[in-house]
């Protein structure tokens, strides 16, 4: 006699496995030292063109006062009338402020990274005398630069530290010439100003060189192209941004 067989199934033993919920590509990416790099690149470039271009109209000043101010009135009306009046130009200075807090929190996030990774420094002076003096210095120089454009923004901008901003001049027009002369004829301005943009050129010269390394283009072949285009870069940024103190304090703006 067989036995009979149960009509109730054997309960199941295995647990359901909930399936992991993906993060966005973009995210995962970031997530990893190589995605770092790439935001470290890319928003290094959009700031080394921002800080161009900026200089580039800020030389309407040996032009006087007029040009310098109606170039800064032609930023306030960027595409109006379809934008309103001044919101273009408030949405570069967002997208600018996003890209620095992206570059700043990609180099944290990388430091951190590689002092996990590496929890002893070198010890050999070699390897000390490897790294430029560019490189060694990037973070101090990035810190003042960042307090430097702090103070910009303060002083330029919004005016909390000069009581020139808010004036207008002869065609009413805002007094961008009256402001930039106002503040740089104050020499421990002036000096900050100078120690600023060295220490920003010393910064673009070491970002300049590393974006092609950070994006995988460090091809021994072209590392003397490389170093021309970081030293040219940085020059100009320098001497441009170096002049306008420079000028002011010589006279040869201003009156």
């Amino acid at each position: 006699m067989t036995q009979a067989t149960s009509s109730h199934r054997s309960p199941v033993t295995g647990t359901a496995v909930a399936s992991k919920r993906r993060r966005l590509f973009l995210l995962d990416l970031y997530s990893t030292a190589v995605g770092k790099k790439y935001v470290m690149a890319i928003t290094g470039i959009a700031l080394m063109g921002f800080v161009l271009t900026h200089m580039i109209g800020n030389l309407k000043m040996y032009l006087g006062a007029s040009e310098l101010n109606h170039y800064a009135r032609f930023l306030e009306e960027l595409f109006y009338p379809i934008a309103p009046h001044g919101v273009a130009l408030w949405i570069l200075r967002g997208g600018l402020l996003a890209m620095l807090v992206l570059h700043l929190h990609a180099a944290y996030s990388l430091t951190v990274l590689n002092r996990r990774a590496r929890p002893v420094k070198y010890q050999s002076a070699r390897d000390f005398q490897i790294a430029t003096f560019a490189s060694r210095t990037m973070r101090w120089s990035g810190m003042i630069a960042l307090a430097f454009i702090t103070w910009h923004l303060l002083d330029l901008t919004f005016g909390v530290v000069n009581e020139n901003v808010g004036a207008k001049d002869a065609e009413g027009l805002k007094d961008v010439y009256g402001n930039v002369v106002f503040s740089l004829q104050r020499v421990p301005v002036a000096i900050f100003y100078v120690i600023a943009n060295v220490l920003l050129g010393i910064h673009l010269f070491h970002g300049a060189w590393s974006i092609f390394q950070s994006l995988g283009w460090n091809n021994p072949r072209f590392n003397k192209l490389r170093r021309s285009f970081a030293t040219a870069f940085a020059a100009i940024i320098v001497i441009g941004n170096v002049s306008f103190p420079v000028a002011v304090l010589a006279g040869v703006v201003g009156n």
